[in-house]
């Protein structure tokens, strides 16, 4: 194995040069510890999610599923499962909900993306490292939606013709200006958890005329 080091040892390491079994490898055996990695035709990323990452990550996915309750949407959570496309790709979301292709999926103990369909939608934070690297993963996965979050926005982006482009509304909760999401979760570090989730979910019913 032929290893470049892209980036220091902080948060978020590059590798280049990684085969697929050496990722395969490396799955198995920090299966256990806290990090998150994402494999791309040989480049490896290695990240450590931070305390502010994994806050927005749980808030935003809490979110998700406030508006799945009052839109009265069926969703199905496999938080961070990893997906992969043998040989080419493979990565872990921050969050990925089932929300079309539920009933292909239900109950399953493991996903083989050669024959079930990818996630419907996912979340990346952005607020430690960049999601574009993984963007060519979910796209060559076959995933729909992704809301992508920085710490300061909130961005829808679809798939089309394997690629994403920026939306201004969400396919699956299309009466919800998403980019205004973004003030709720800017509160997080602030303000009670419960108290947020009650007060987002009062603004989702005033949106909806709920």
């Amino acid at each position: 194995m032929t290893a470049t080091l892209l980036a220091p040892p902080t948060e978020l390491i590059h590798l280049s040069g990684i085969s697929w079994q050496t990722y395969e490898t490396l799955l198995e055996e920090l299966s256990n510890r806290r990090l998150r990695l994402t494999y791309n035709r040989g480049n490896l990323e290695i990240m450590a999610p931070s305390p502010e990452h994994e806050l927005s990550k749980e808030v935003l996915g809490r979110f998700v599923e406030t508006l799945a309750e009052e839109l009265e949407v069926q969703i199905y959570p496999l938080g961070s499962t990893t997906f992969k496309r043998p040989e080419l790709s493979g990565a872990e979301p921050d969050k990925c909900f089932y929300i079309r292709n539920i009933n292909a999926v239900r109950g399953k103990r493991r996903l083989d993306l050669t024959q079930d369909p990818a996630p419907d939608l996912m979340i990346e934070i952005d607020v430690t490292s960049g999601s574009n690297s993984r963007l060519q993963v979910y796209a060559d996965l076959g995933v729909a939606e992704i809301w992508i979050y920085n710490g300061l926005v909130l961005v829808v982006k679809q798939l089309q013709d394997n690629a994403y482009i920026t939306s201004p509304t969400s396919q699956f909760f299309p009466n919800v200006p998403i980019a205004e999401i973004a003030q709720f979760l800017q509160q997080a570090e602030t303000m009670d958890y419960l108290e947020l989730v009650k007060a987002f979910r009062s603004w989702v019913r005033h949106q909806i005329g709920k």
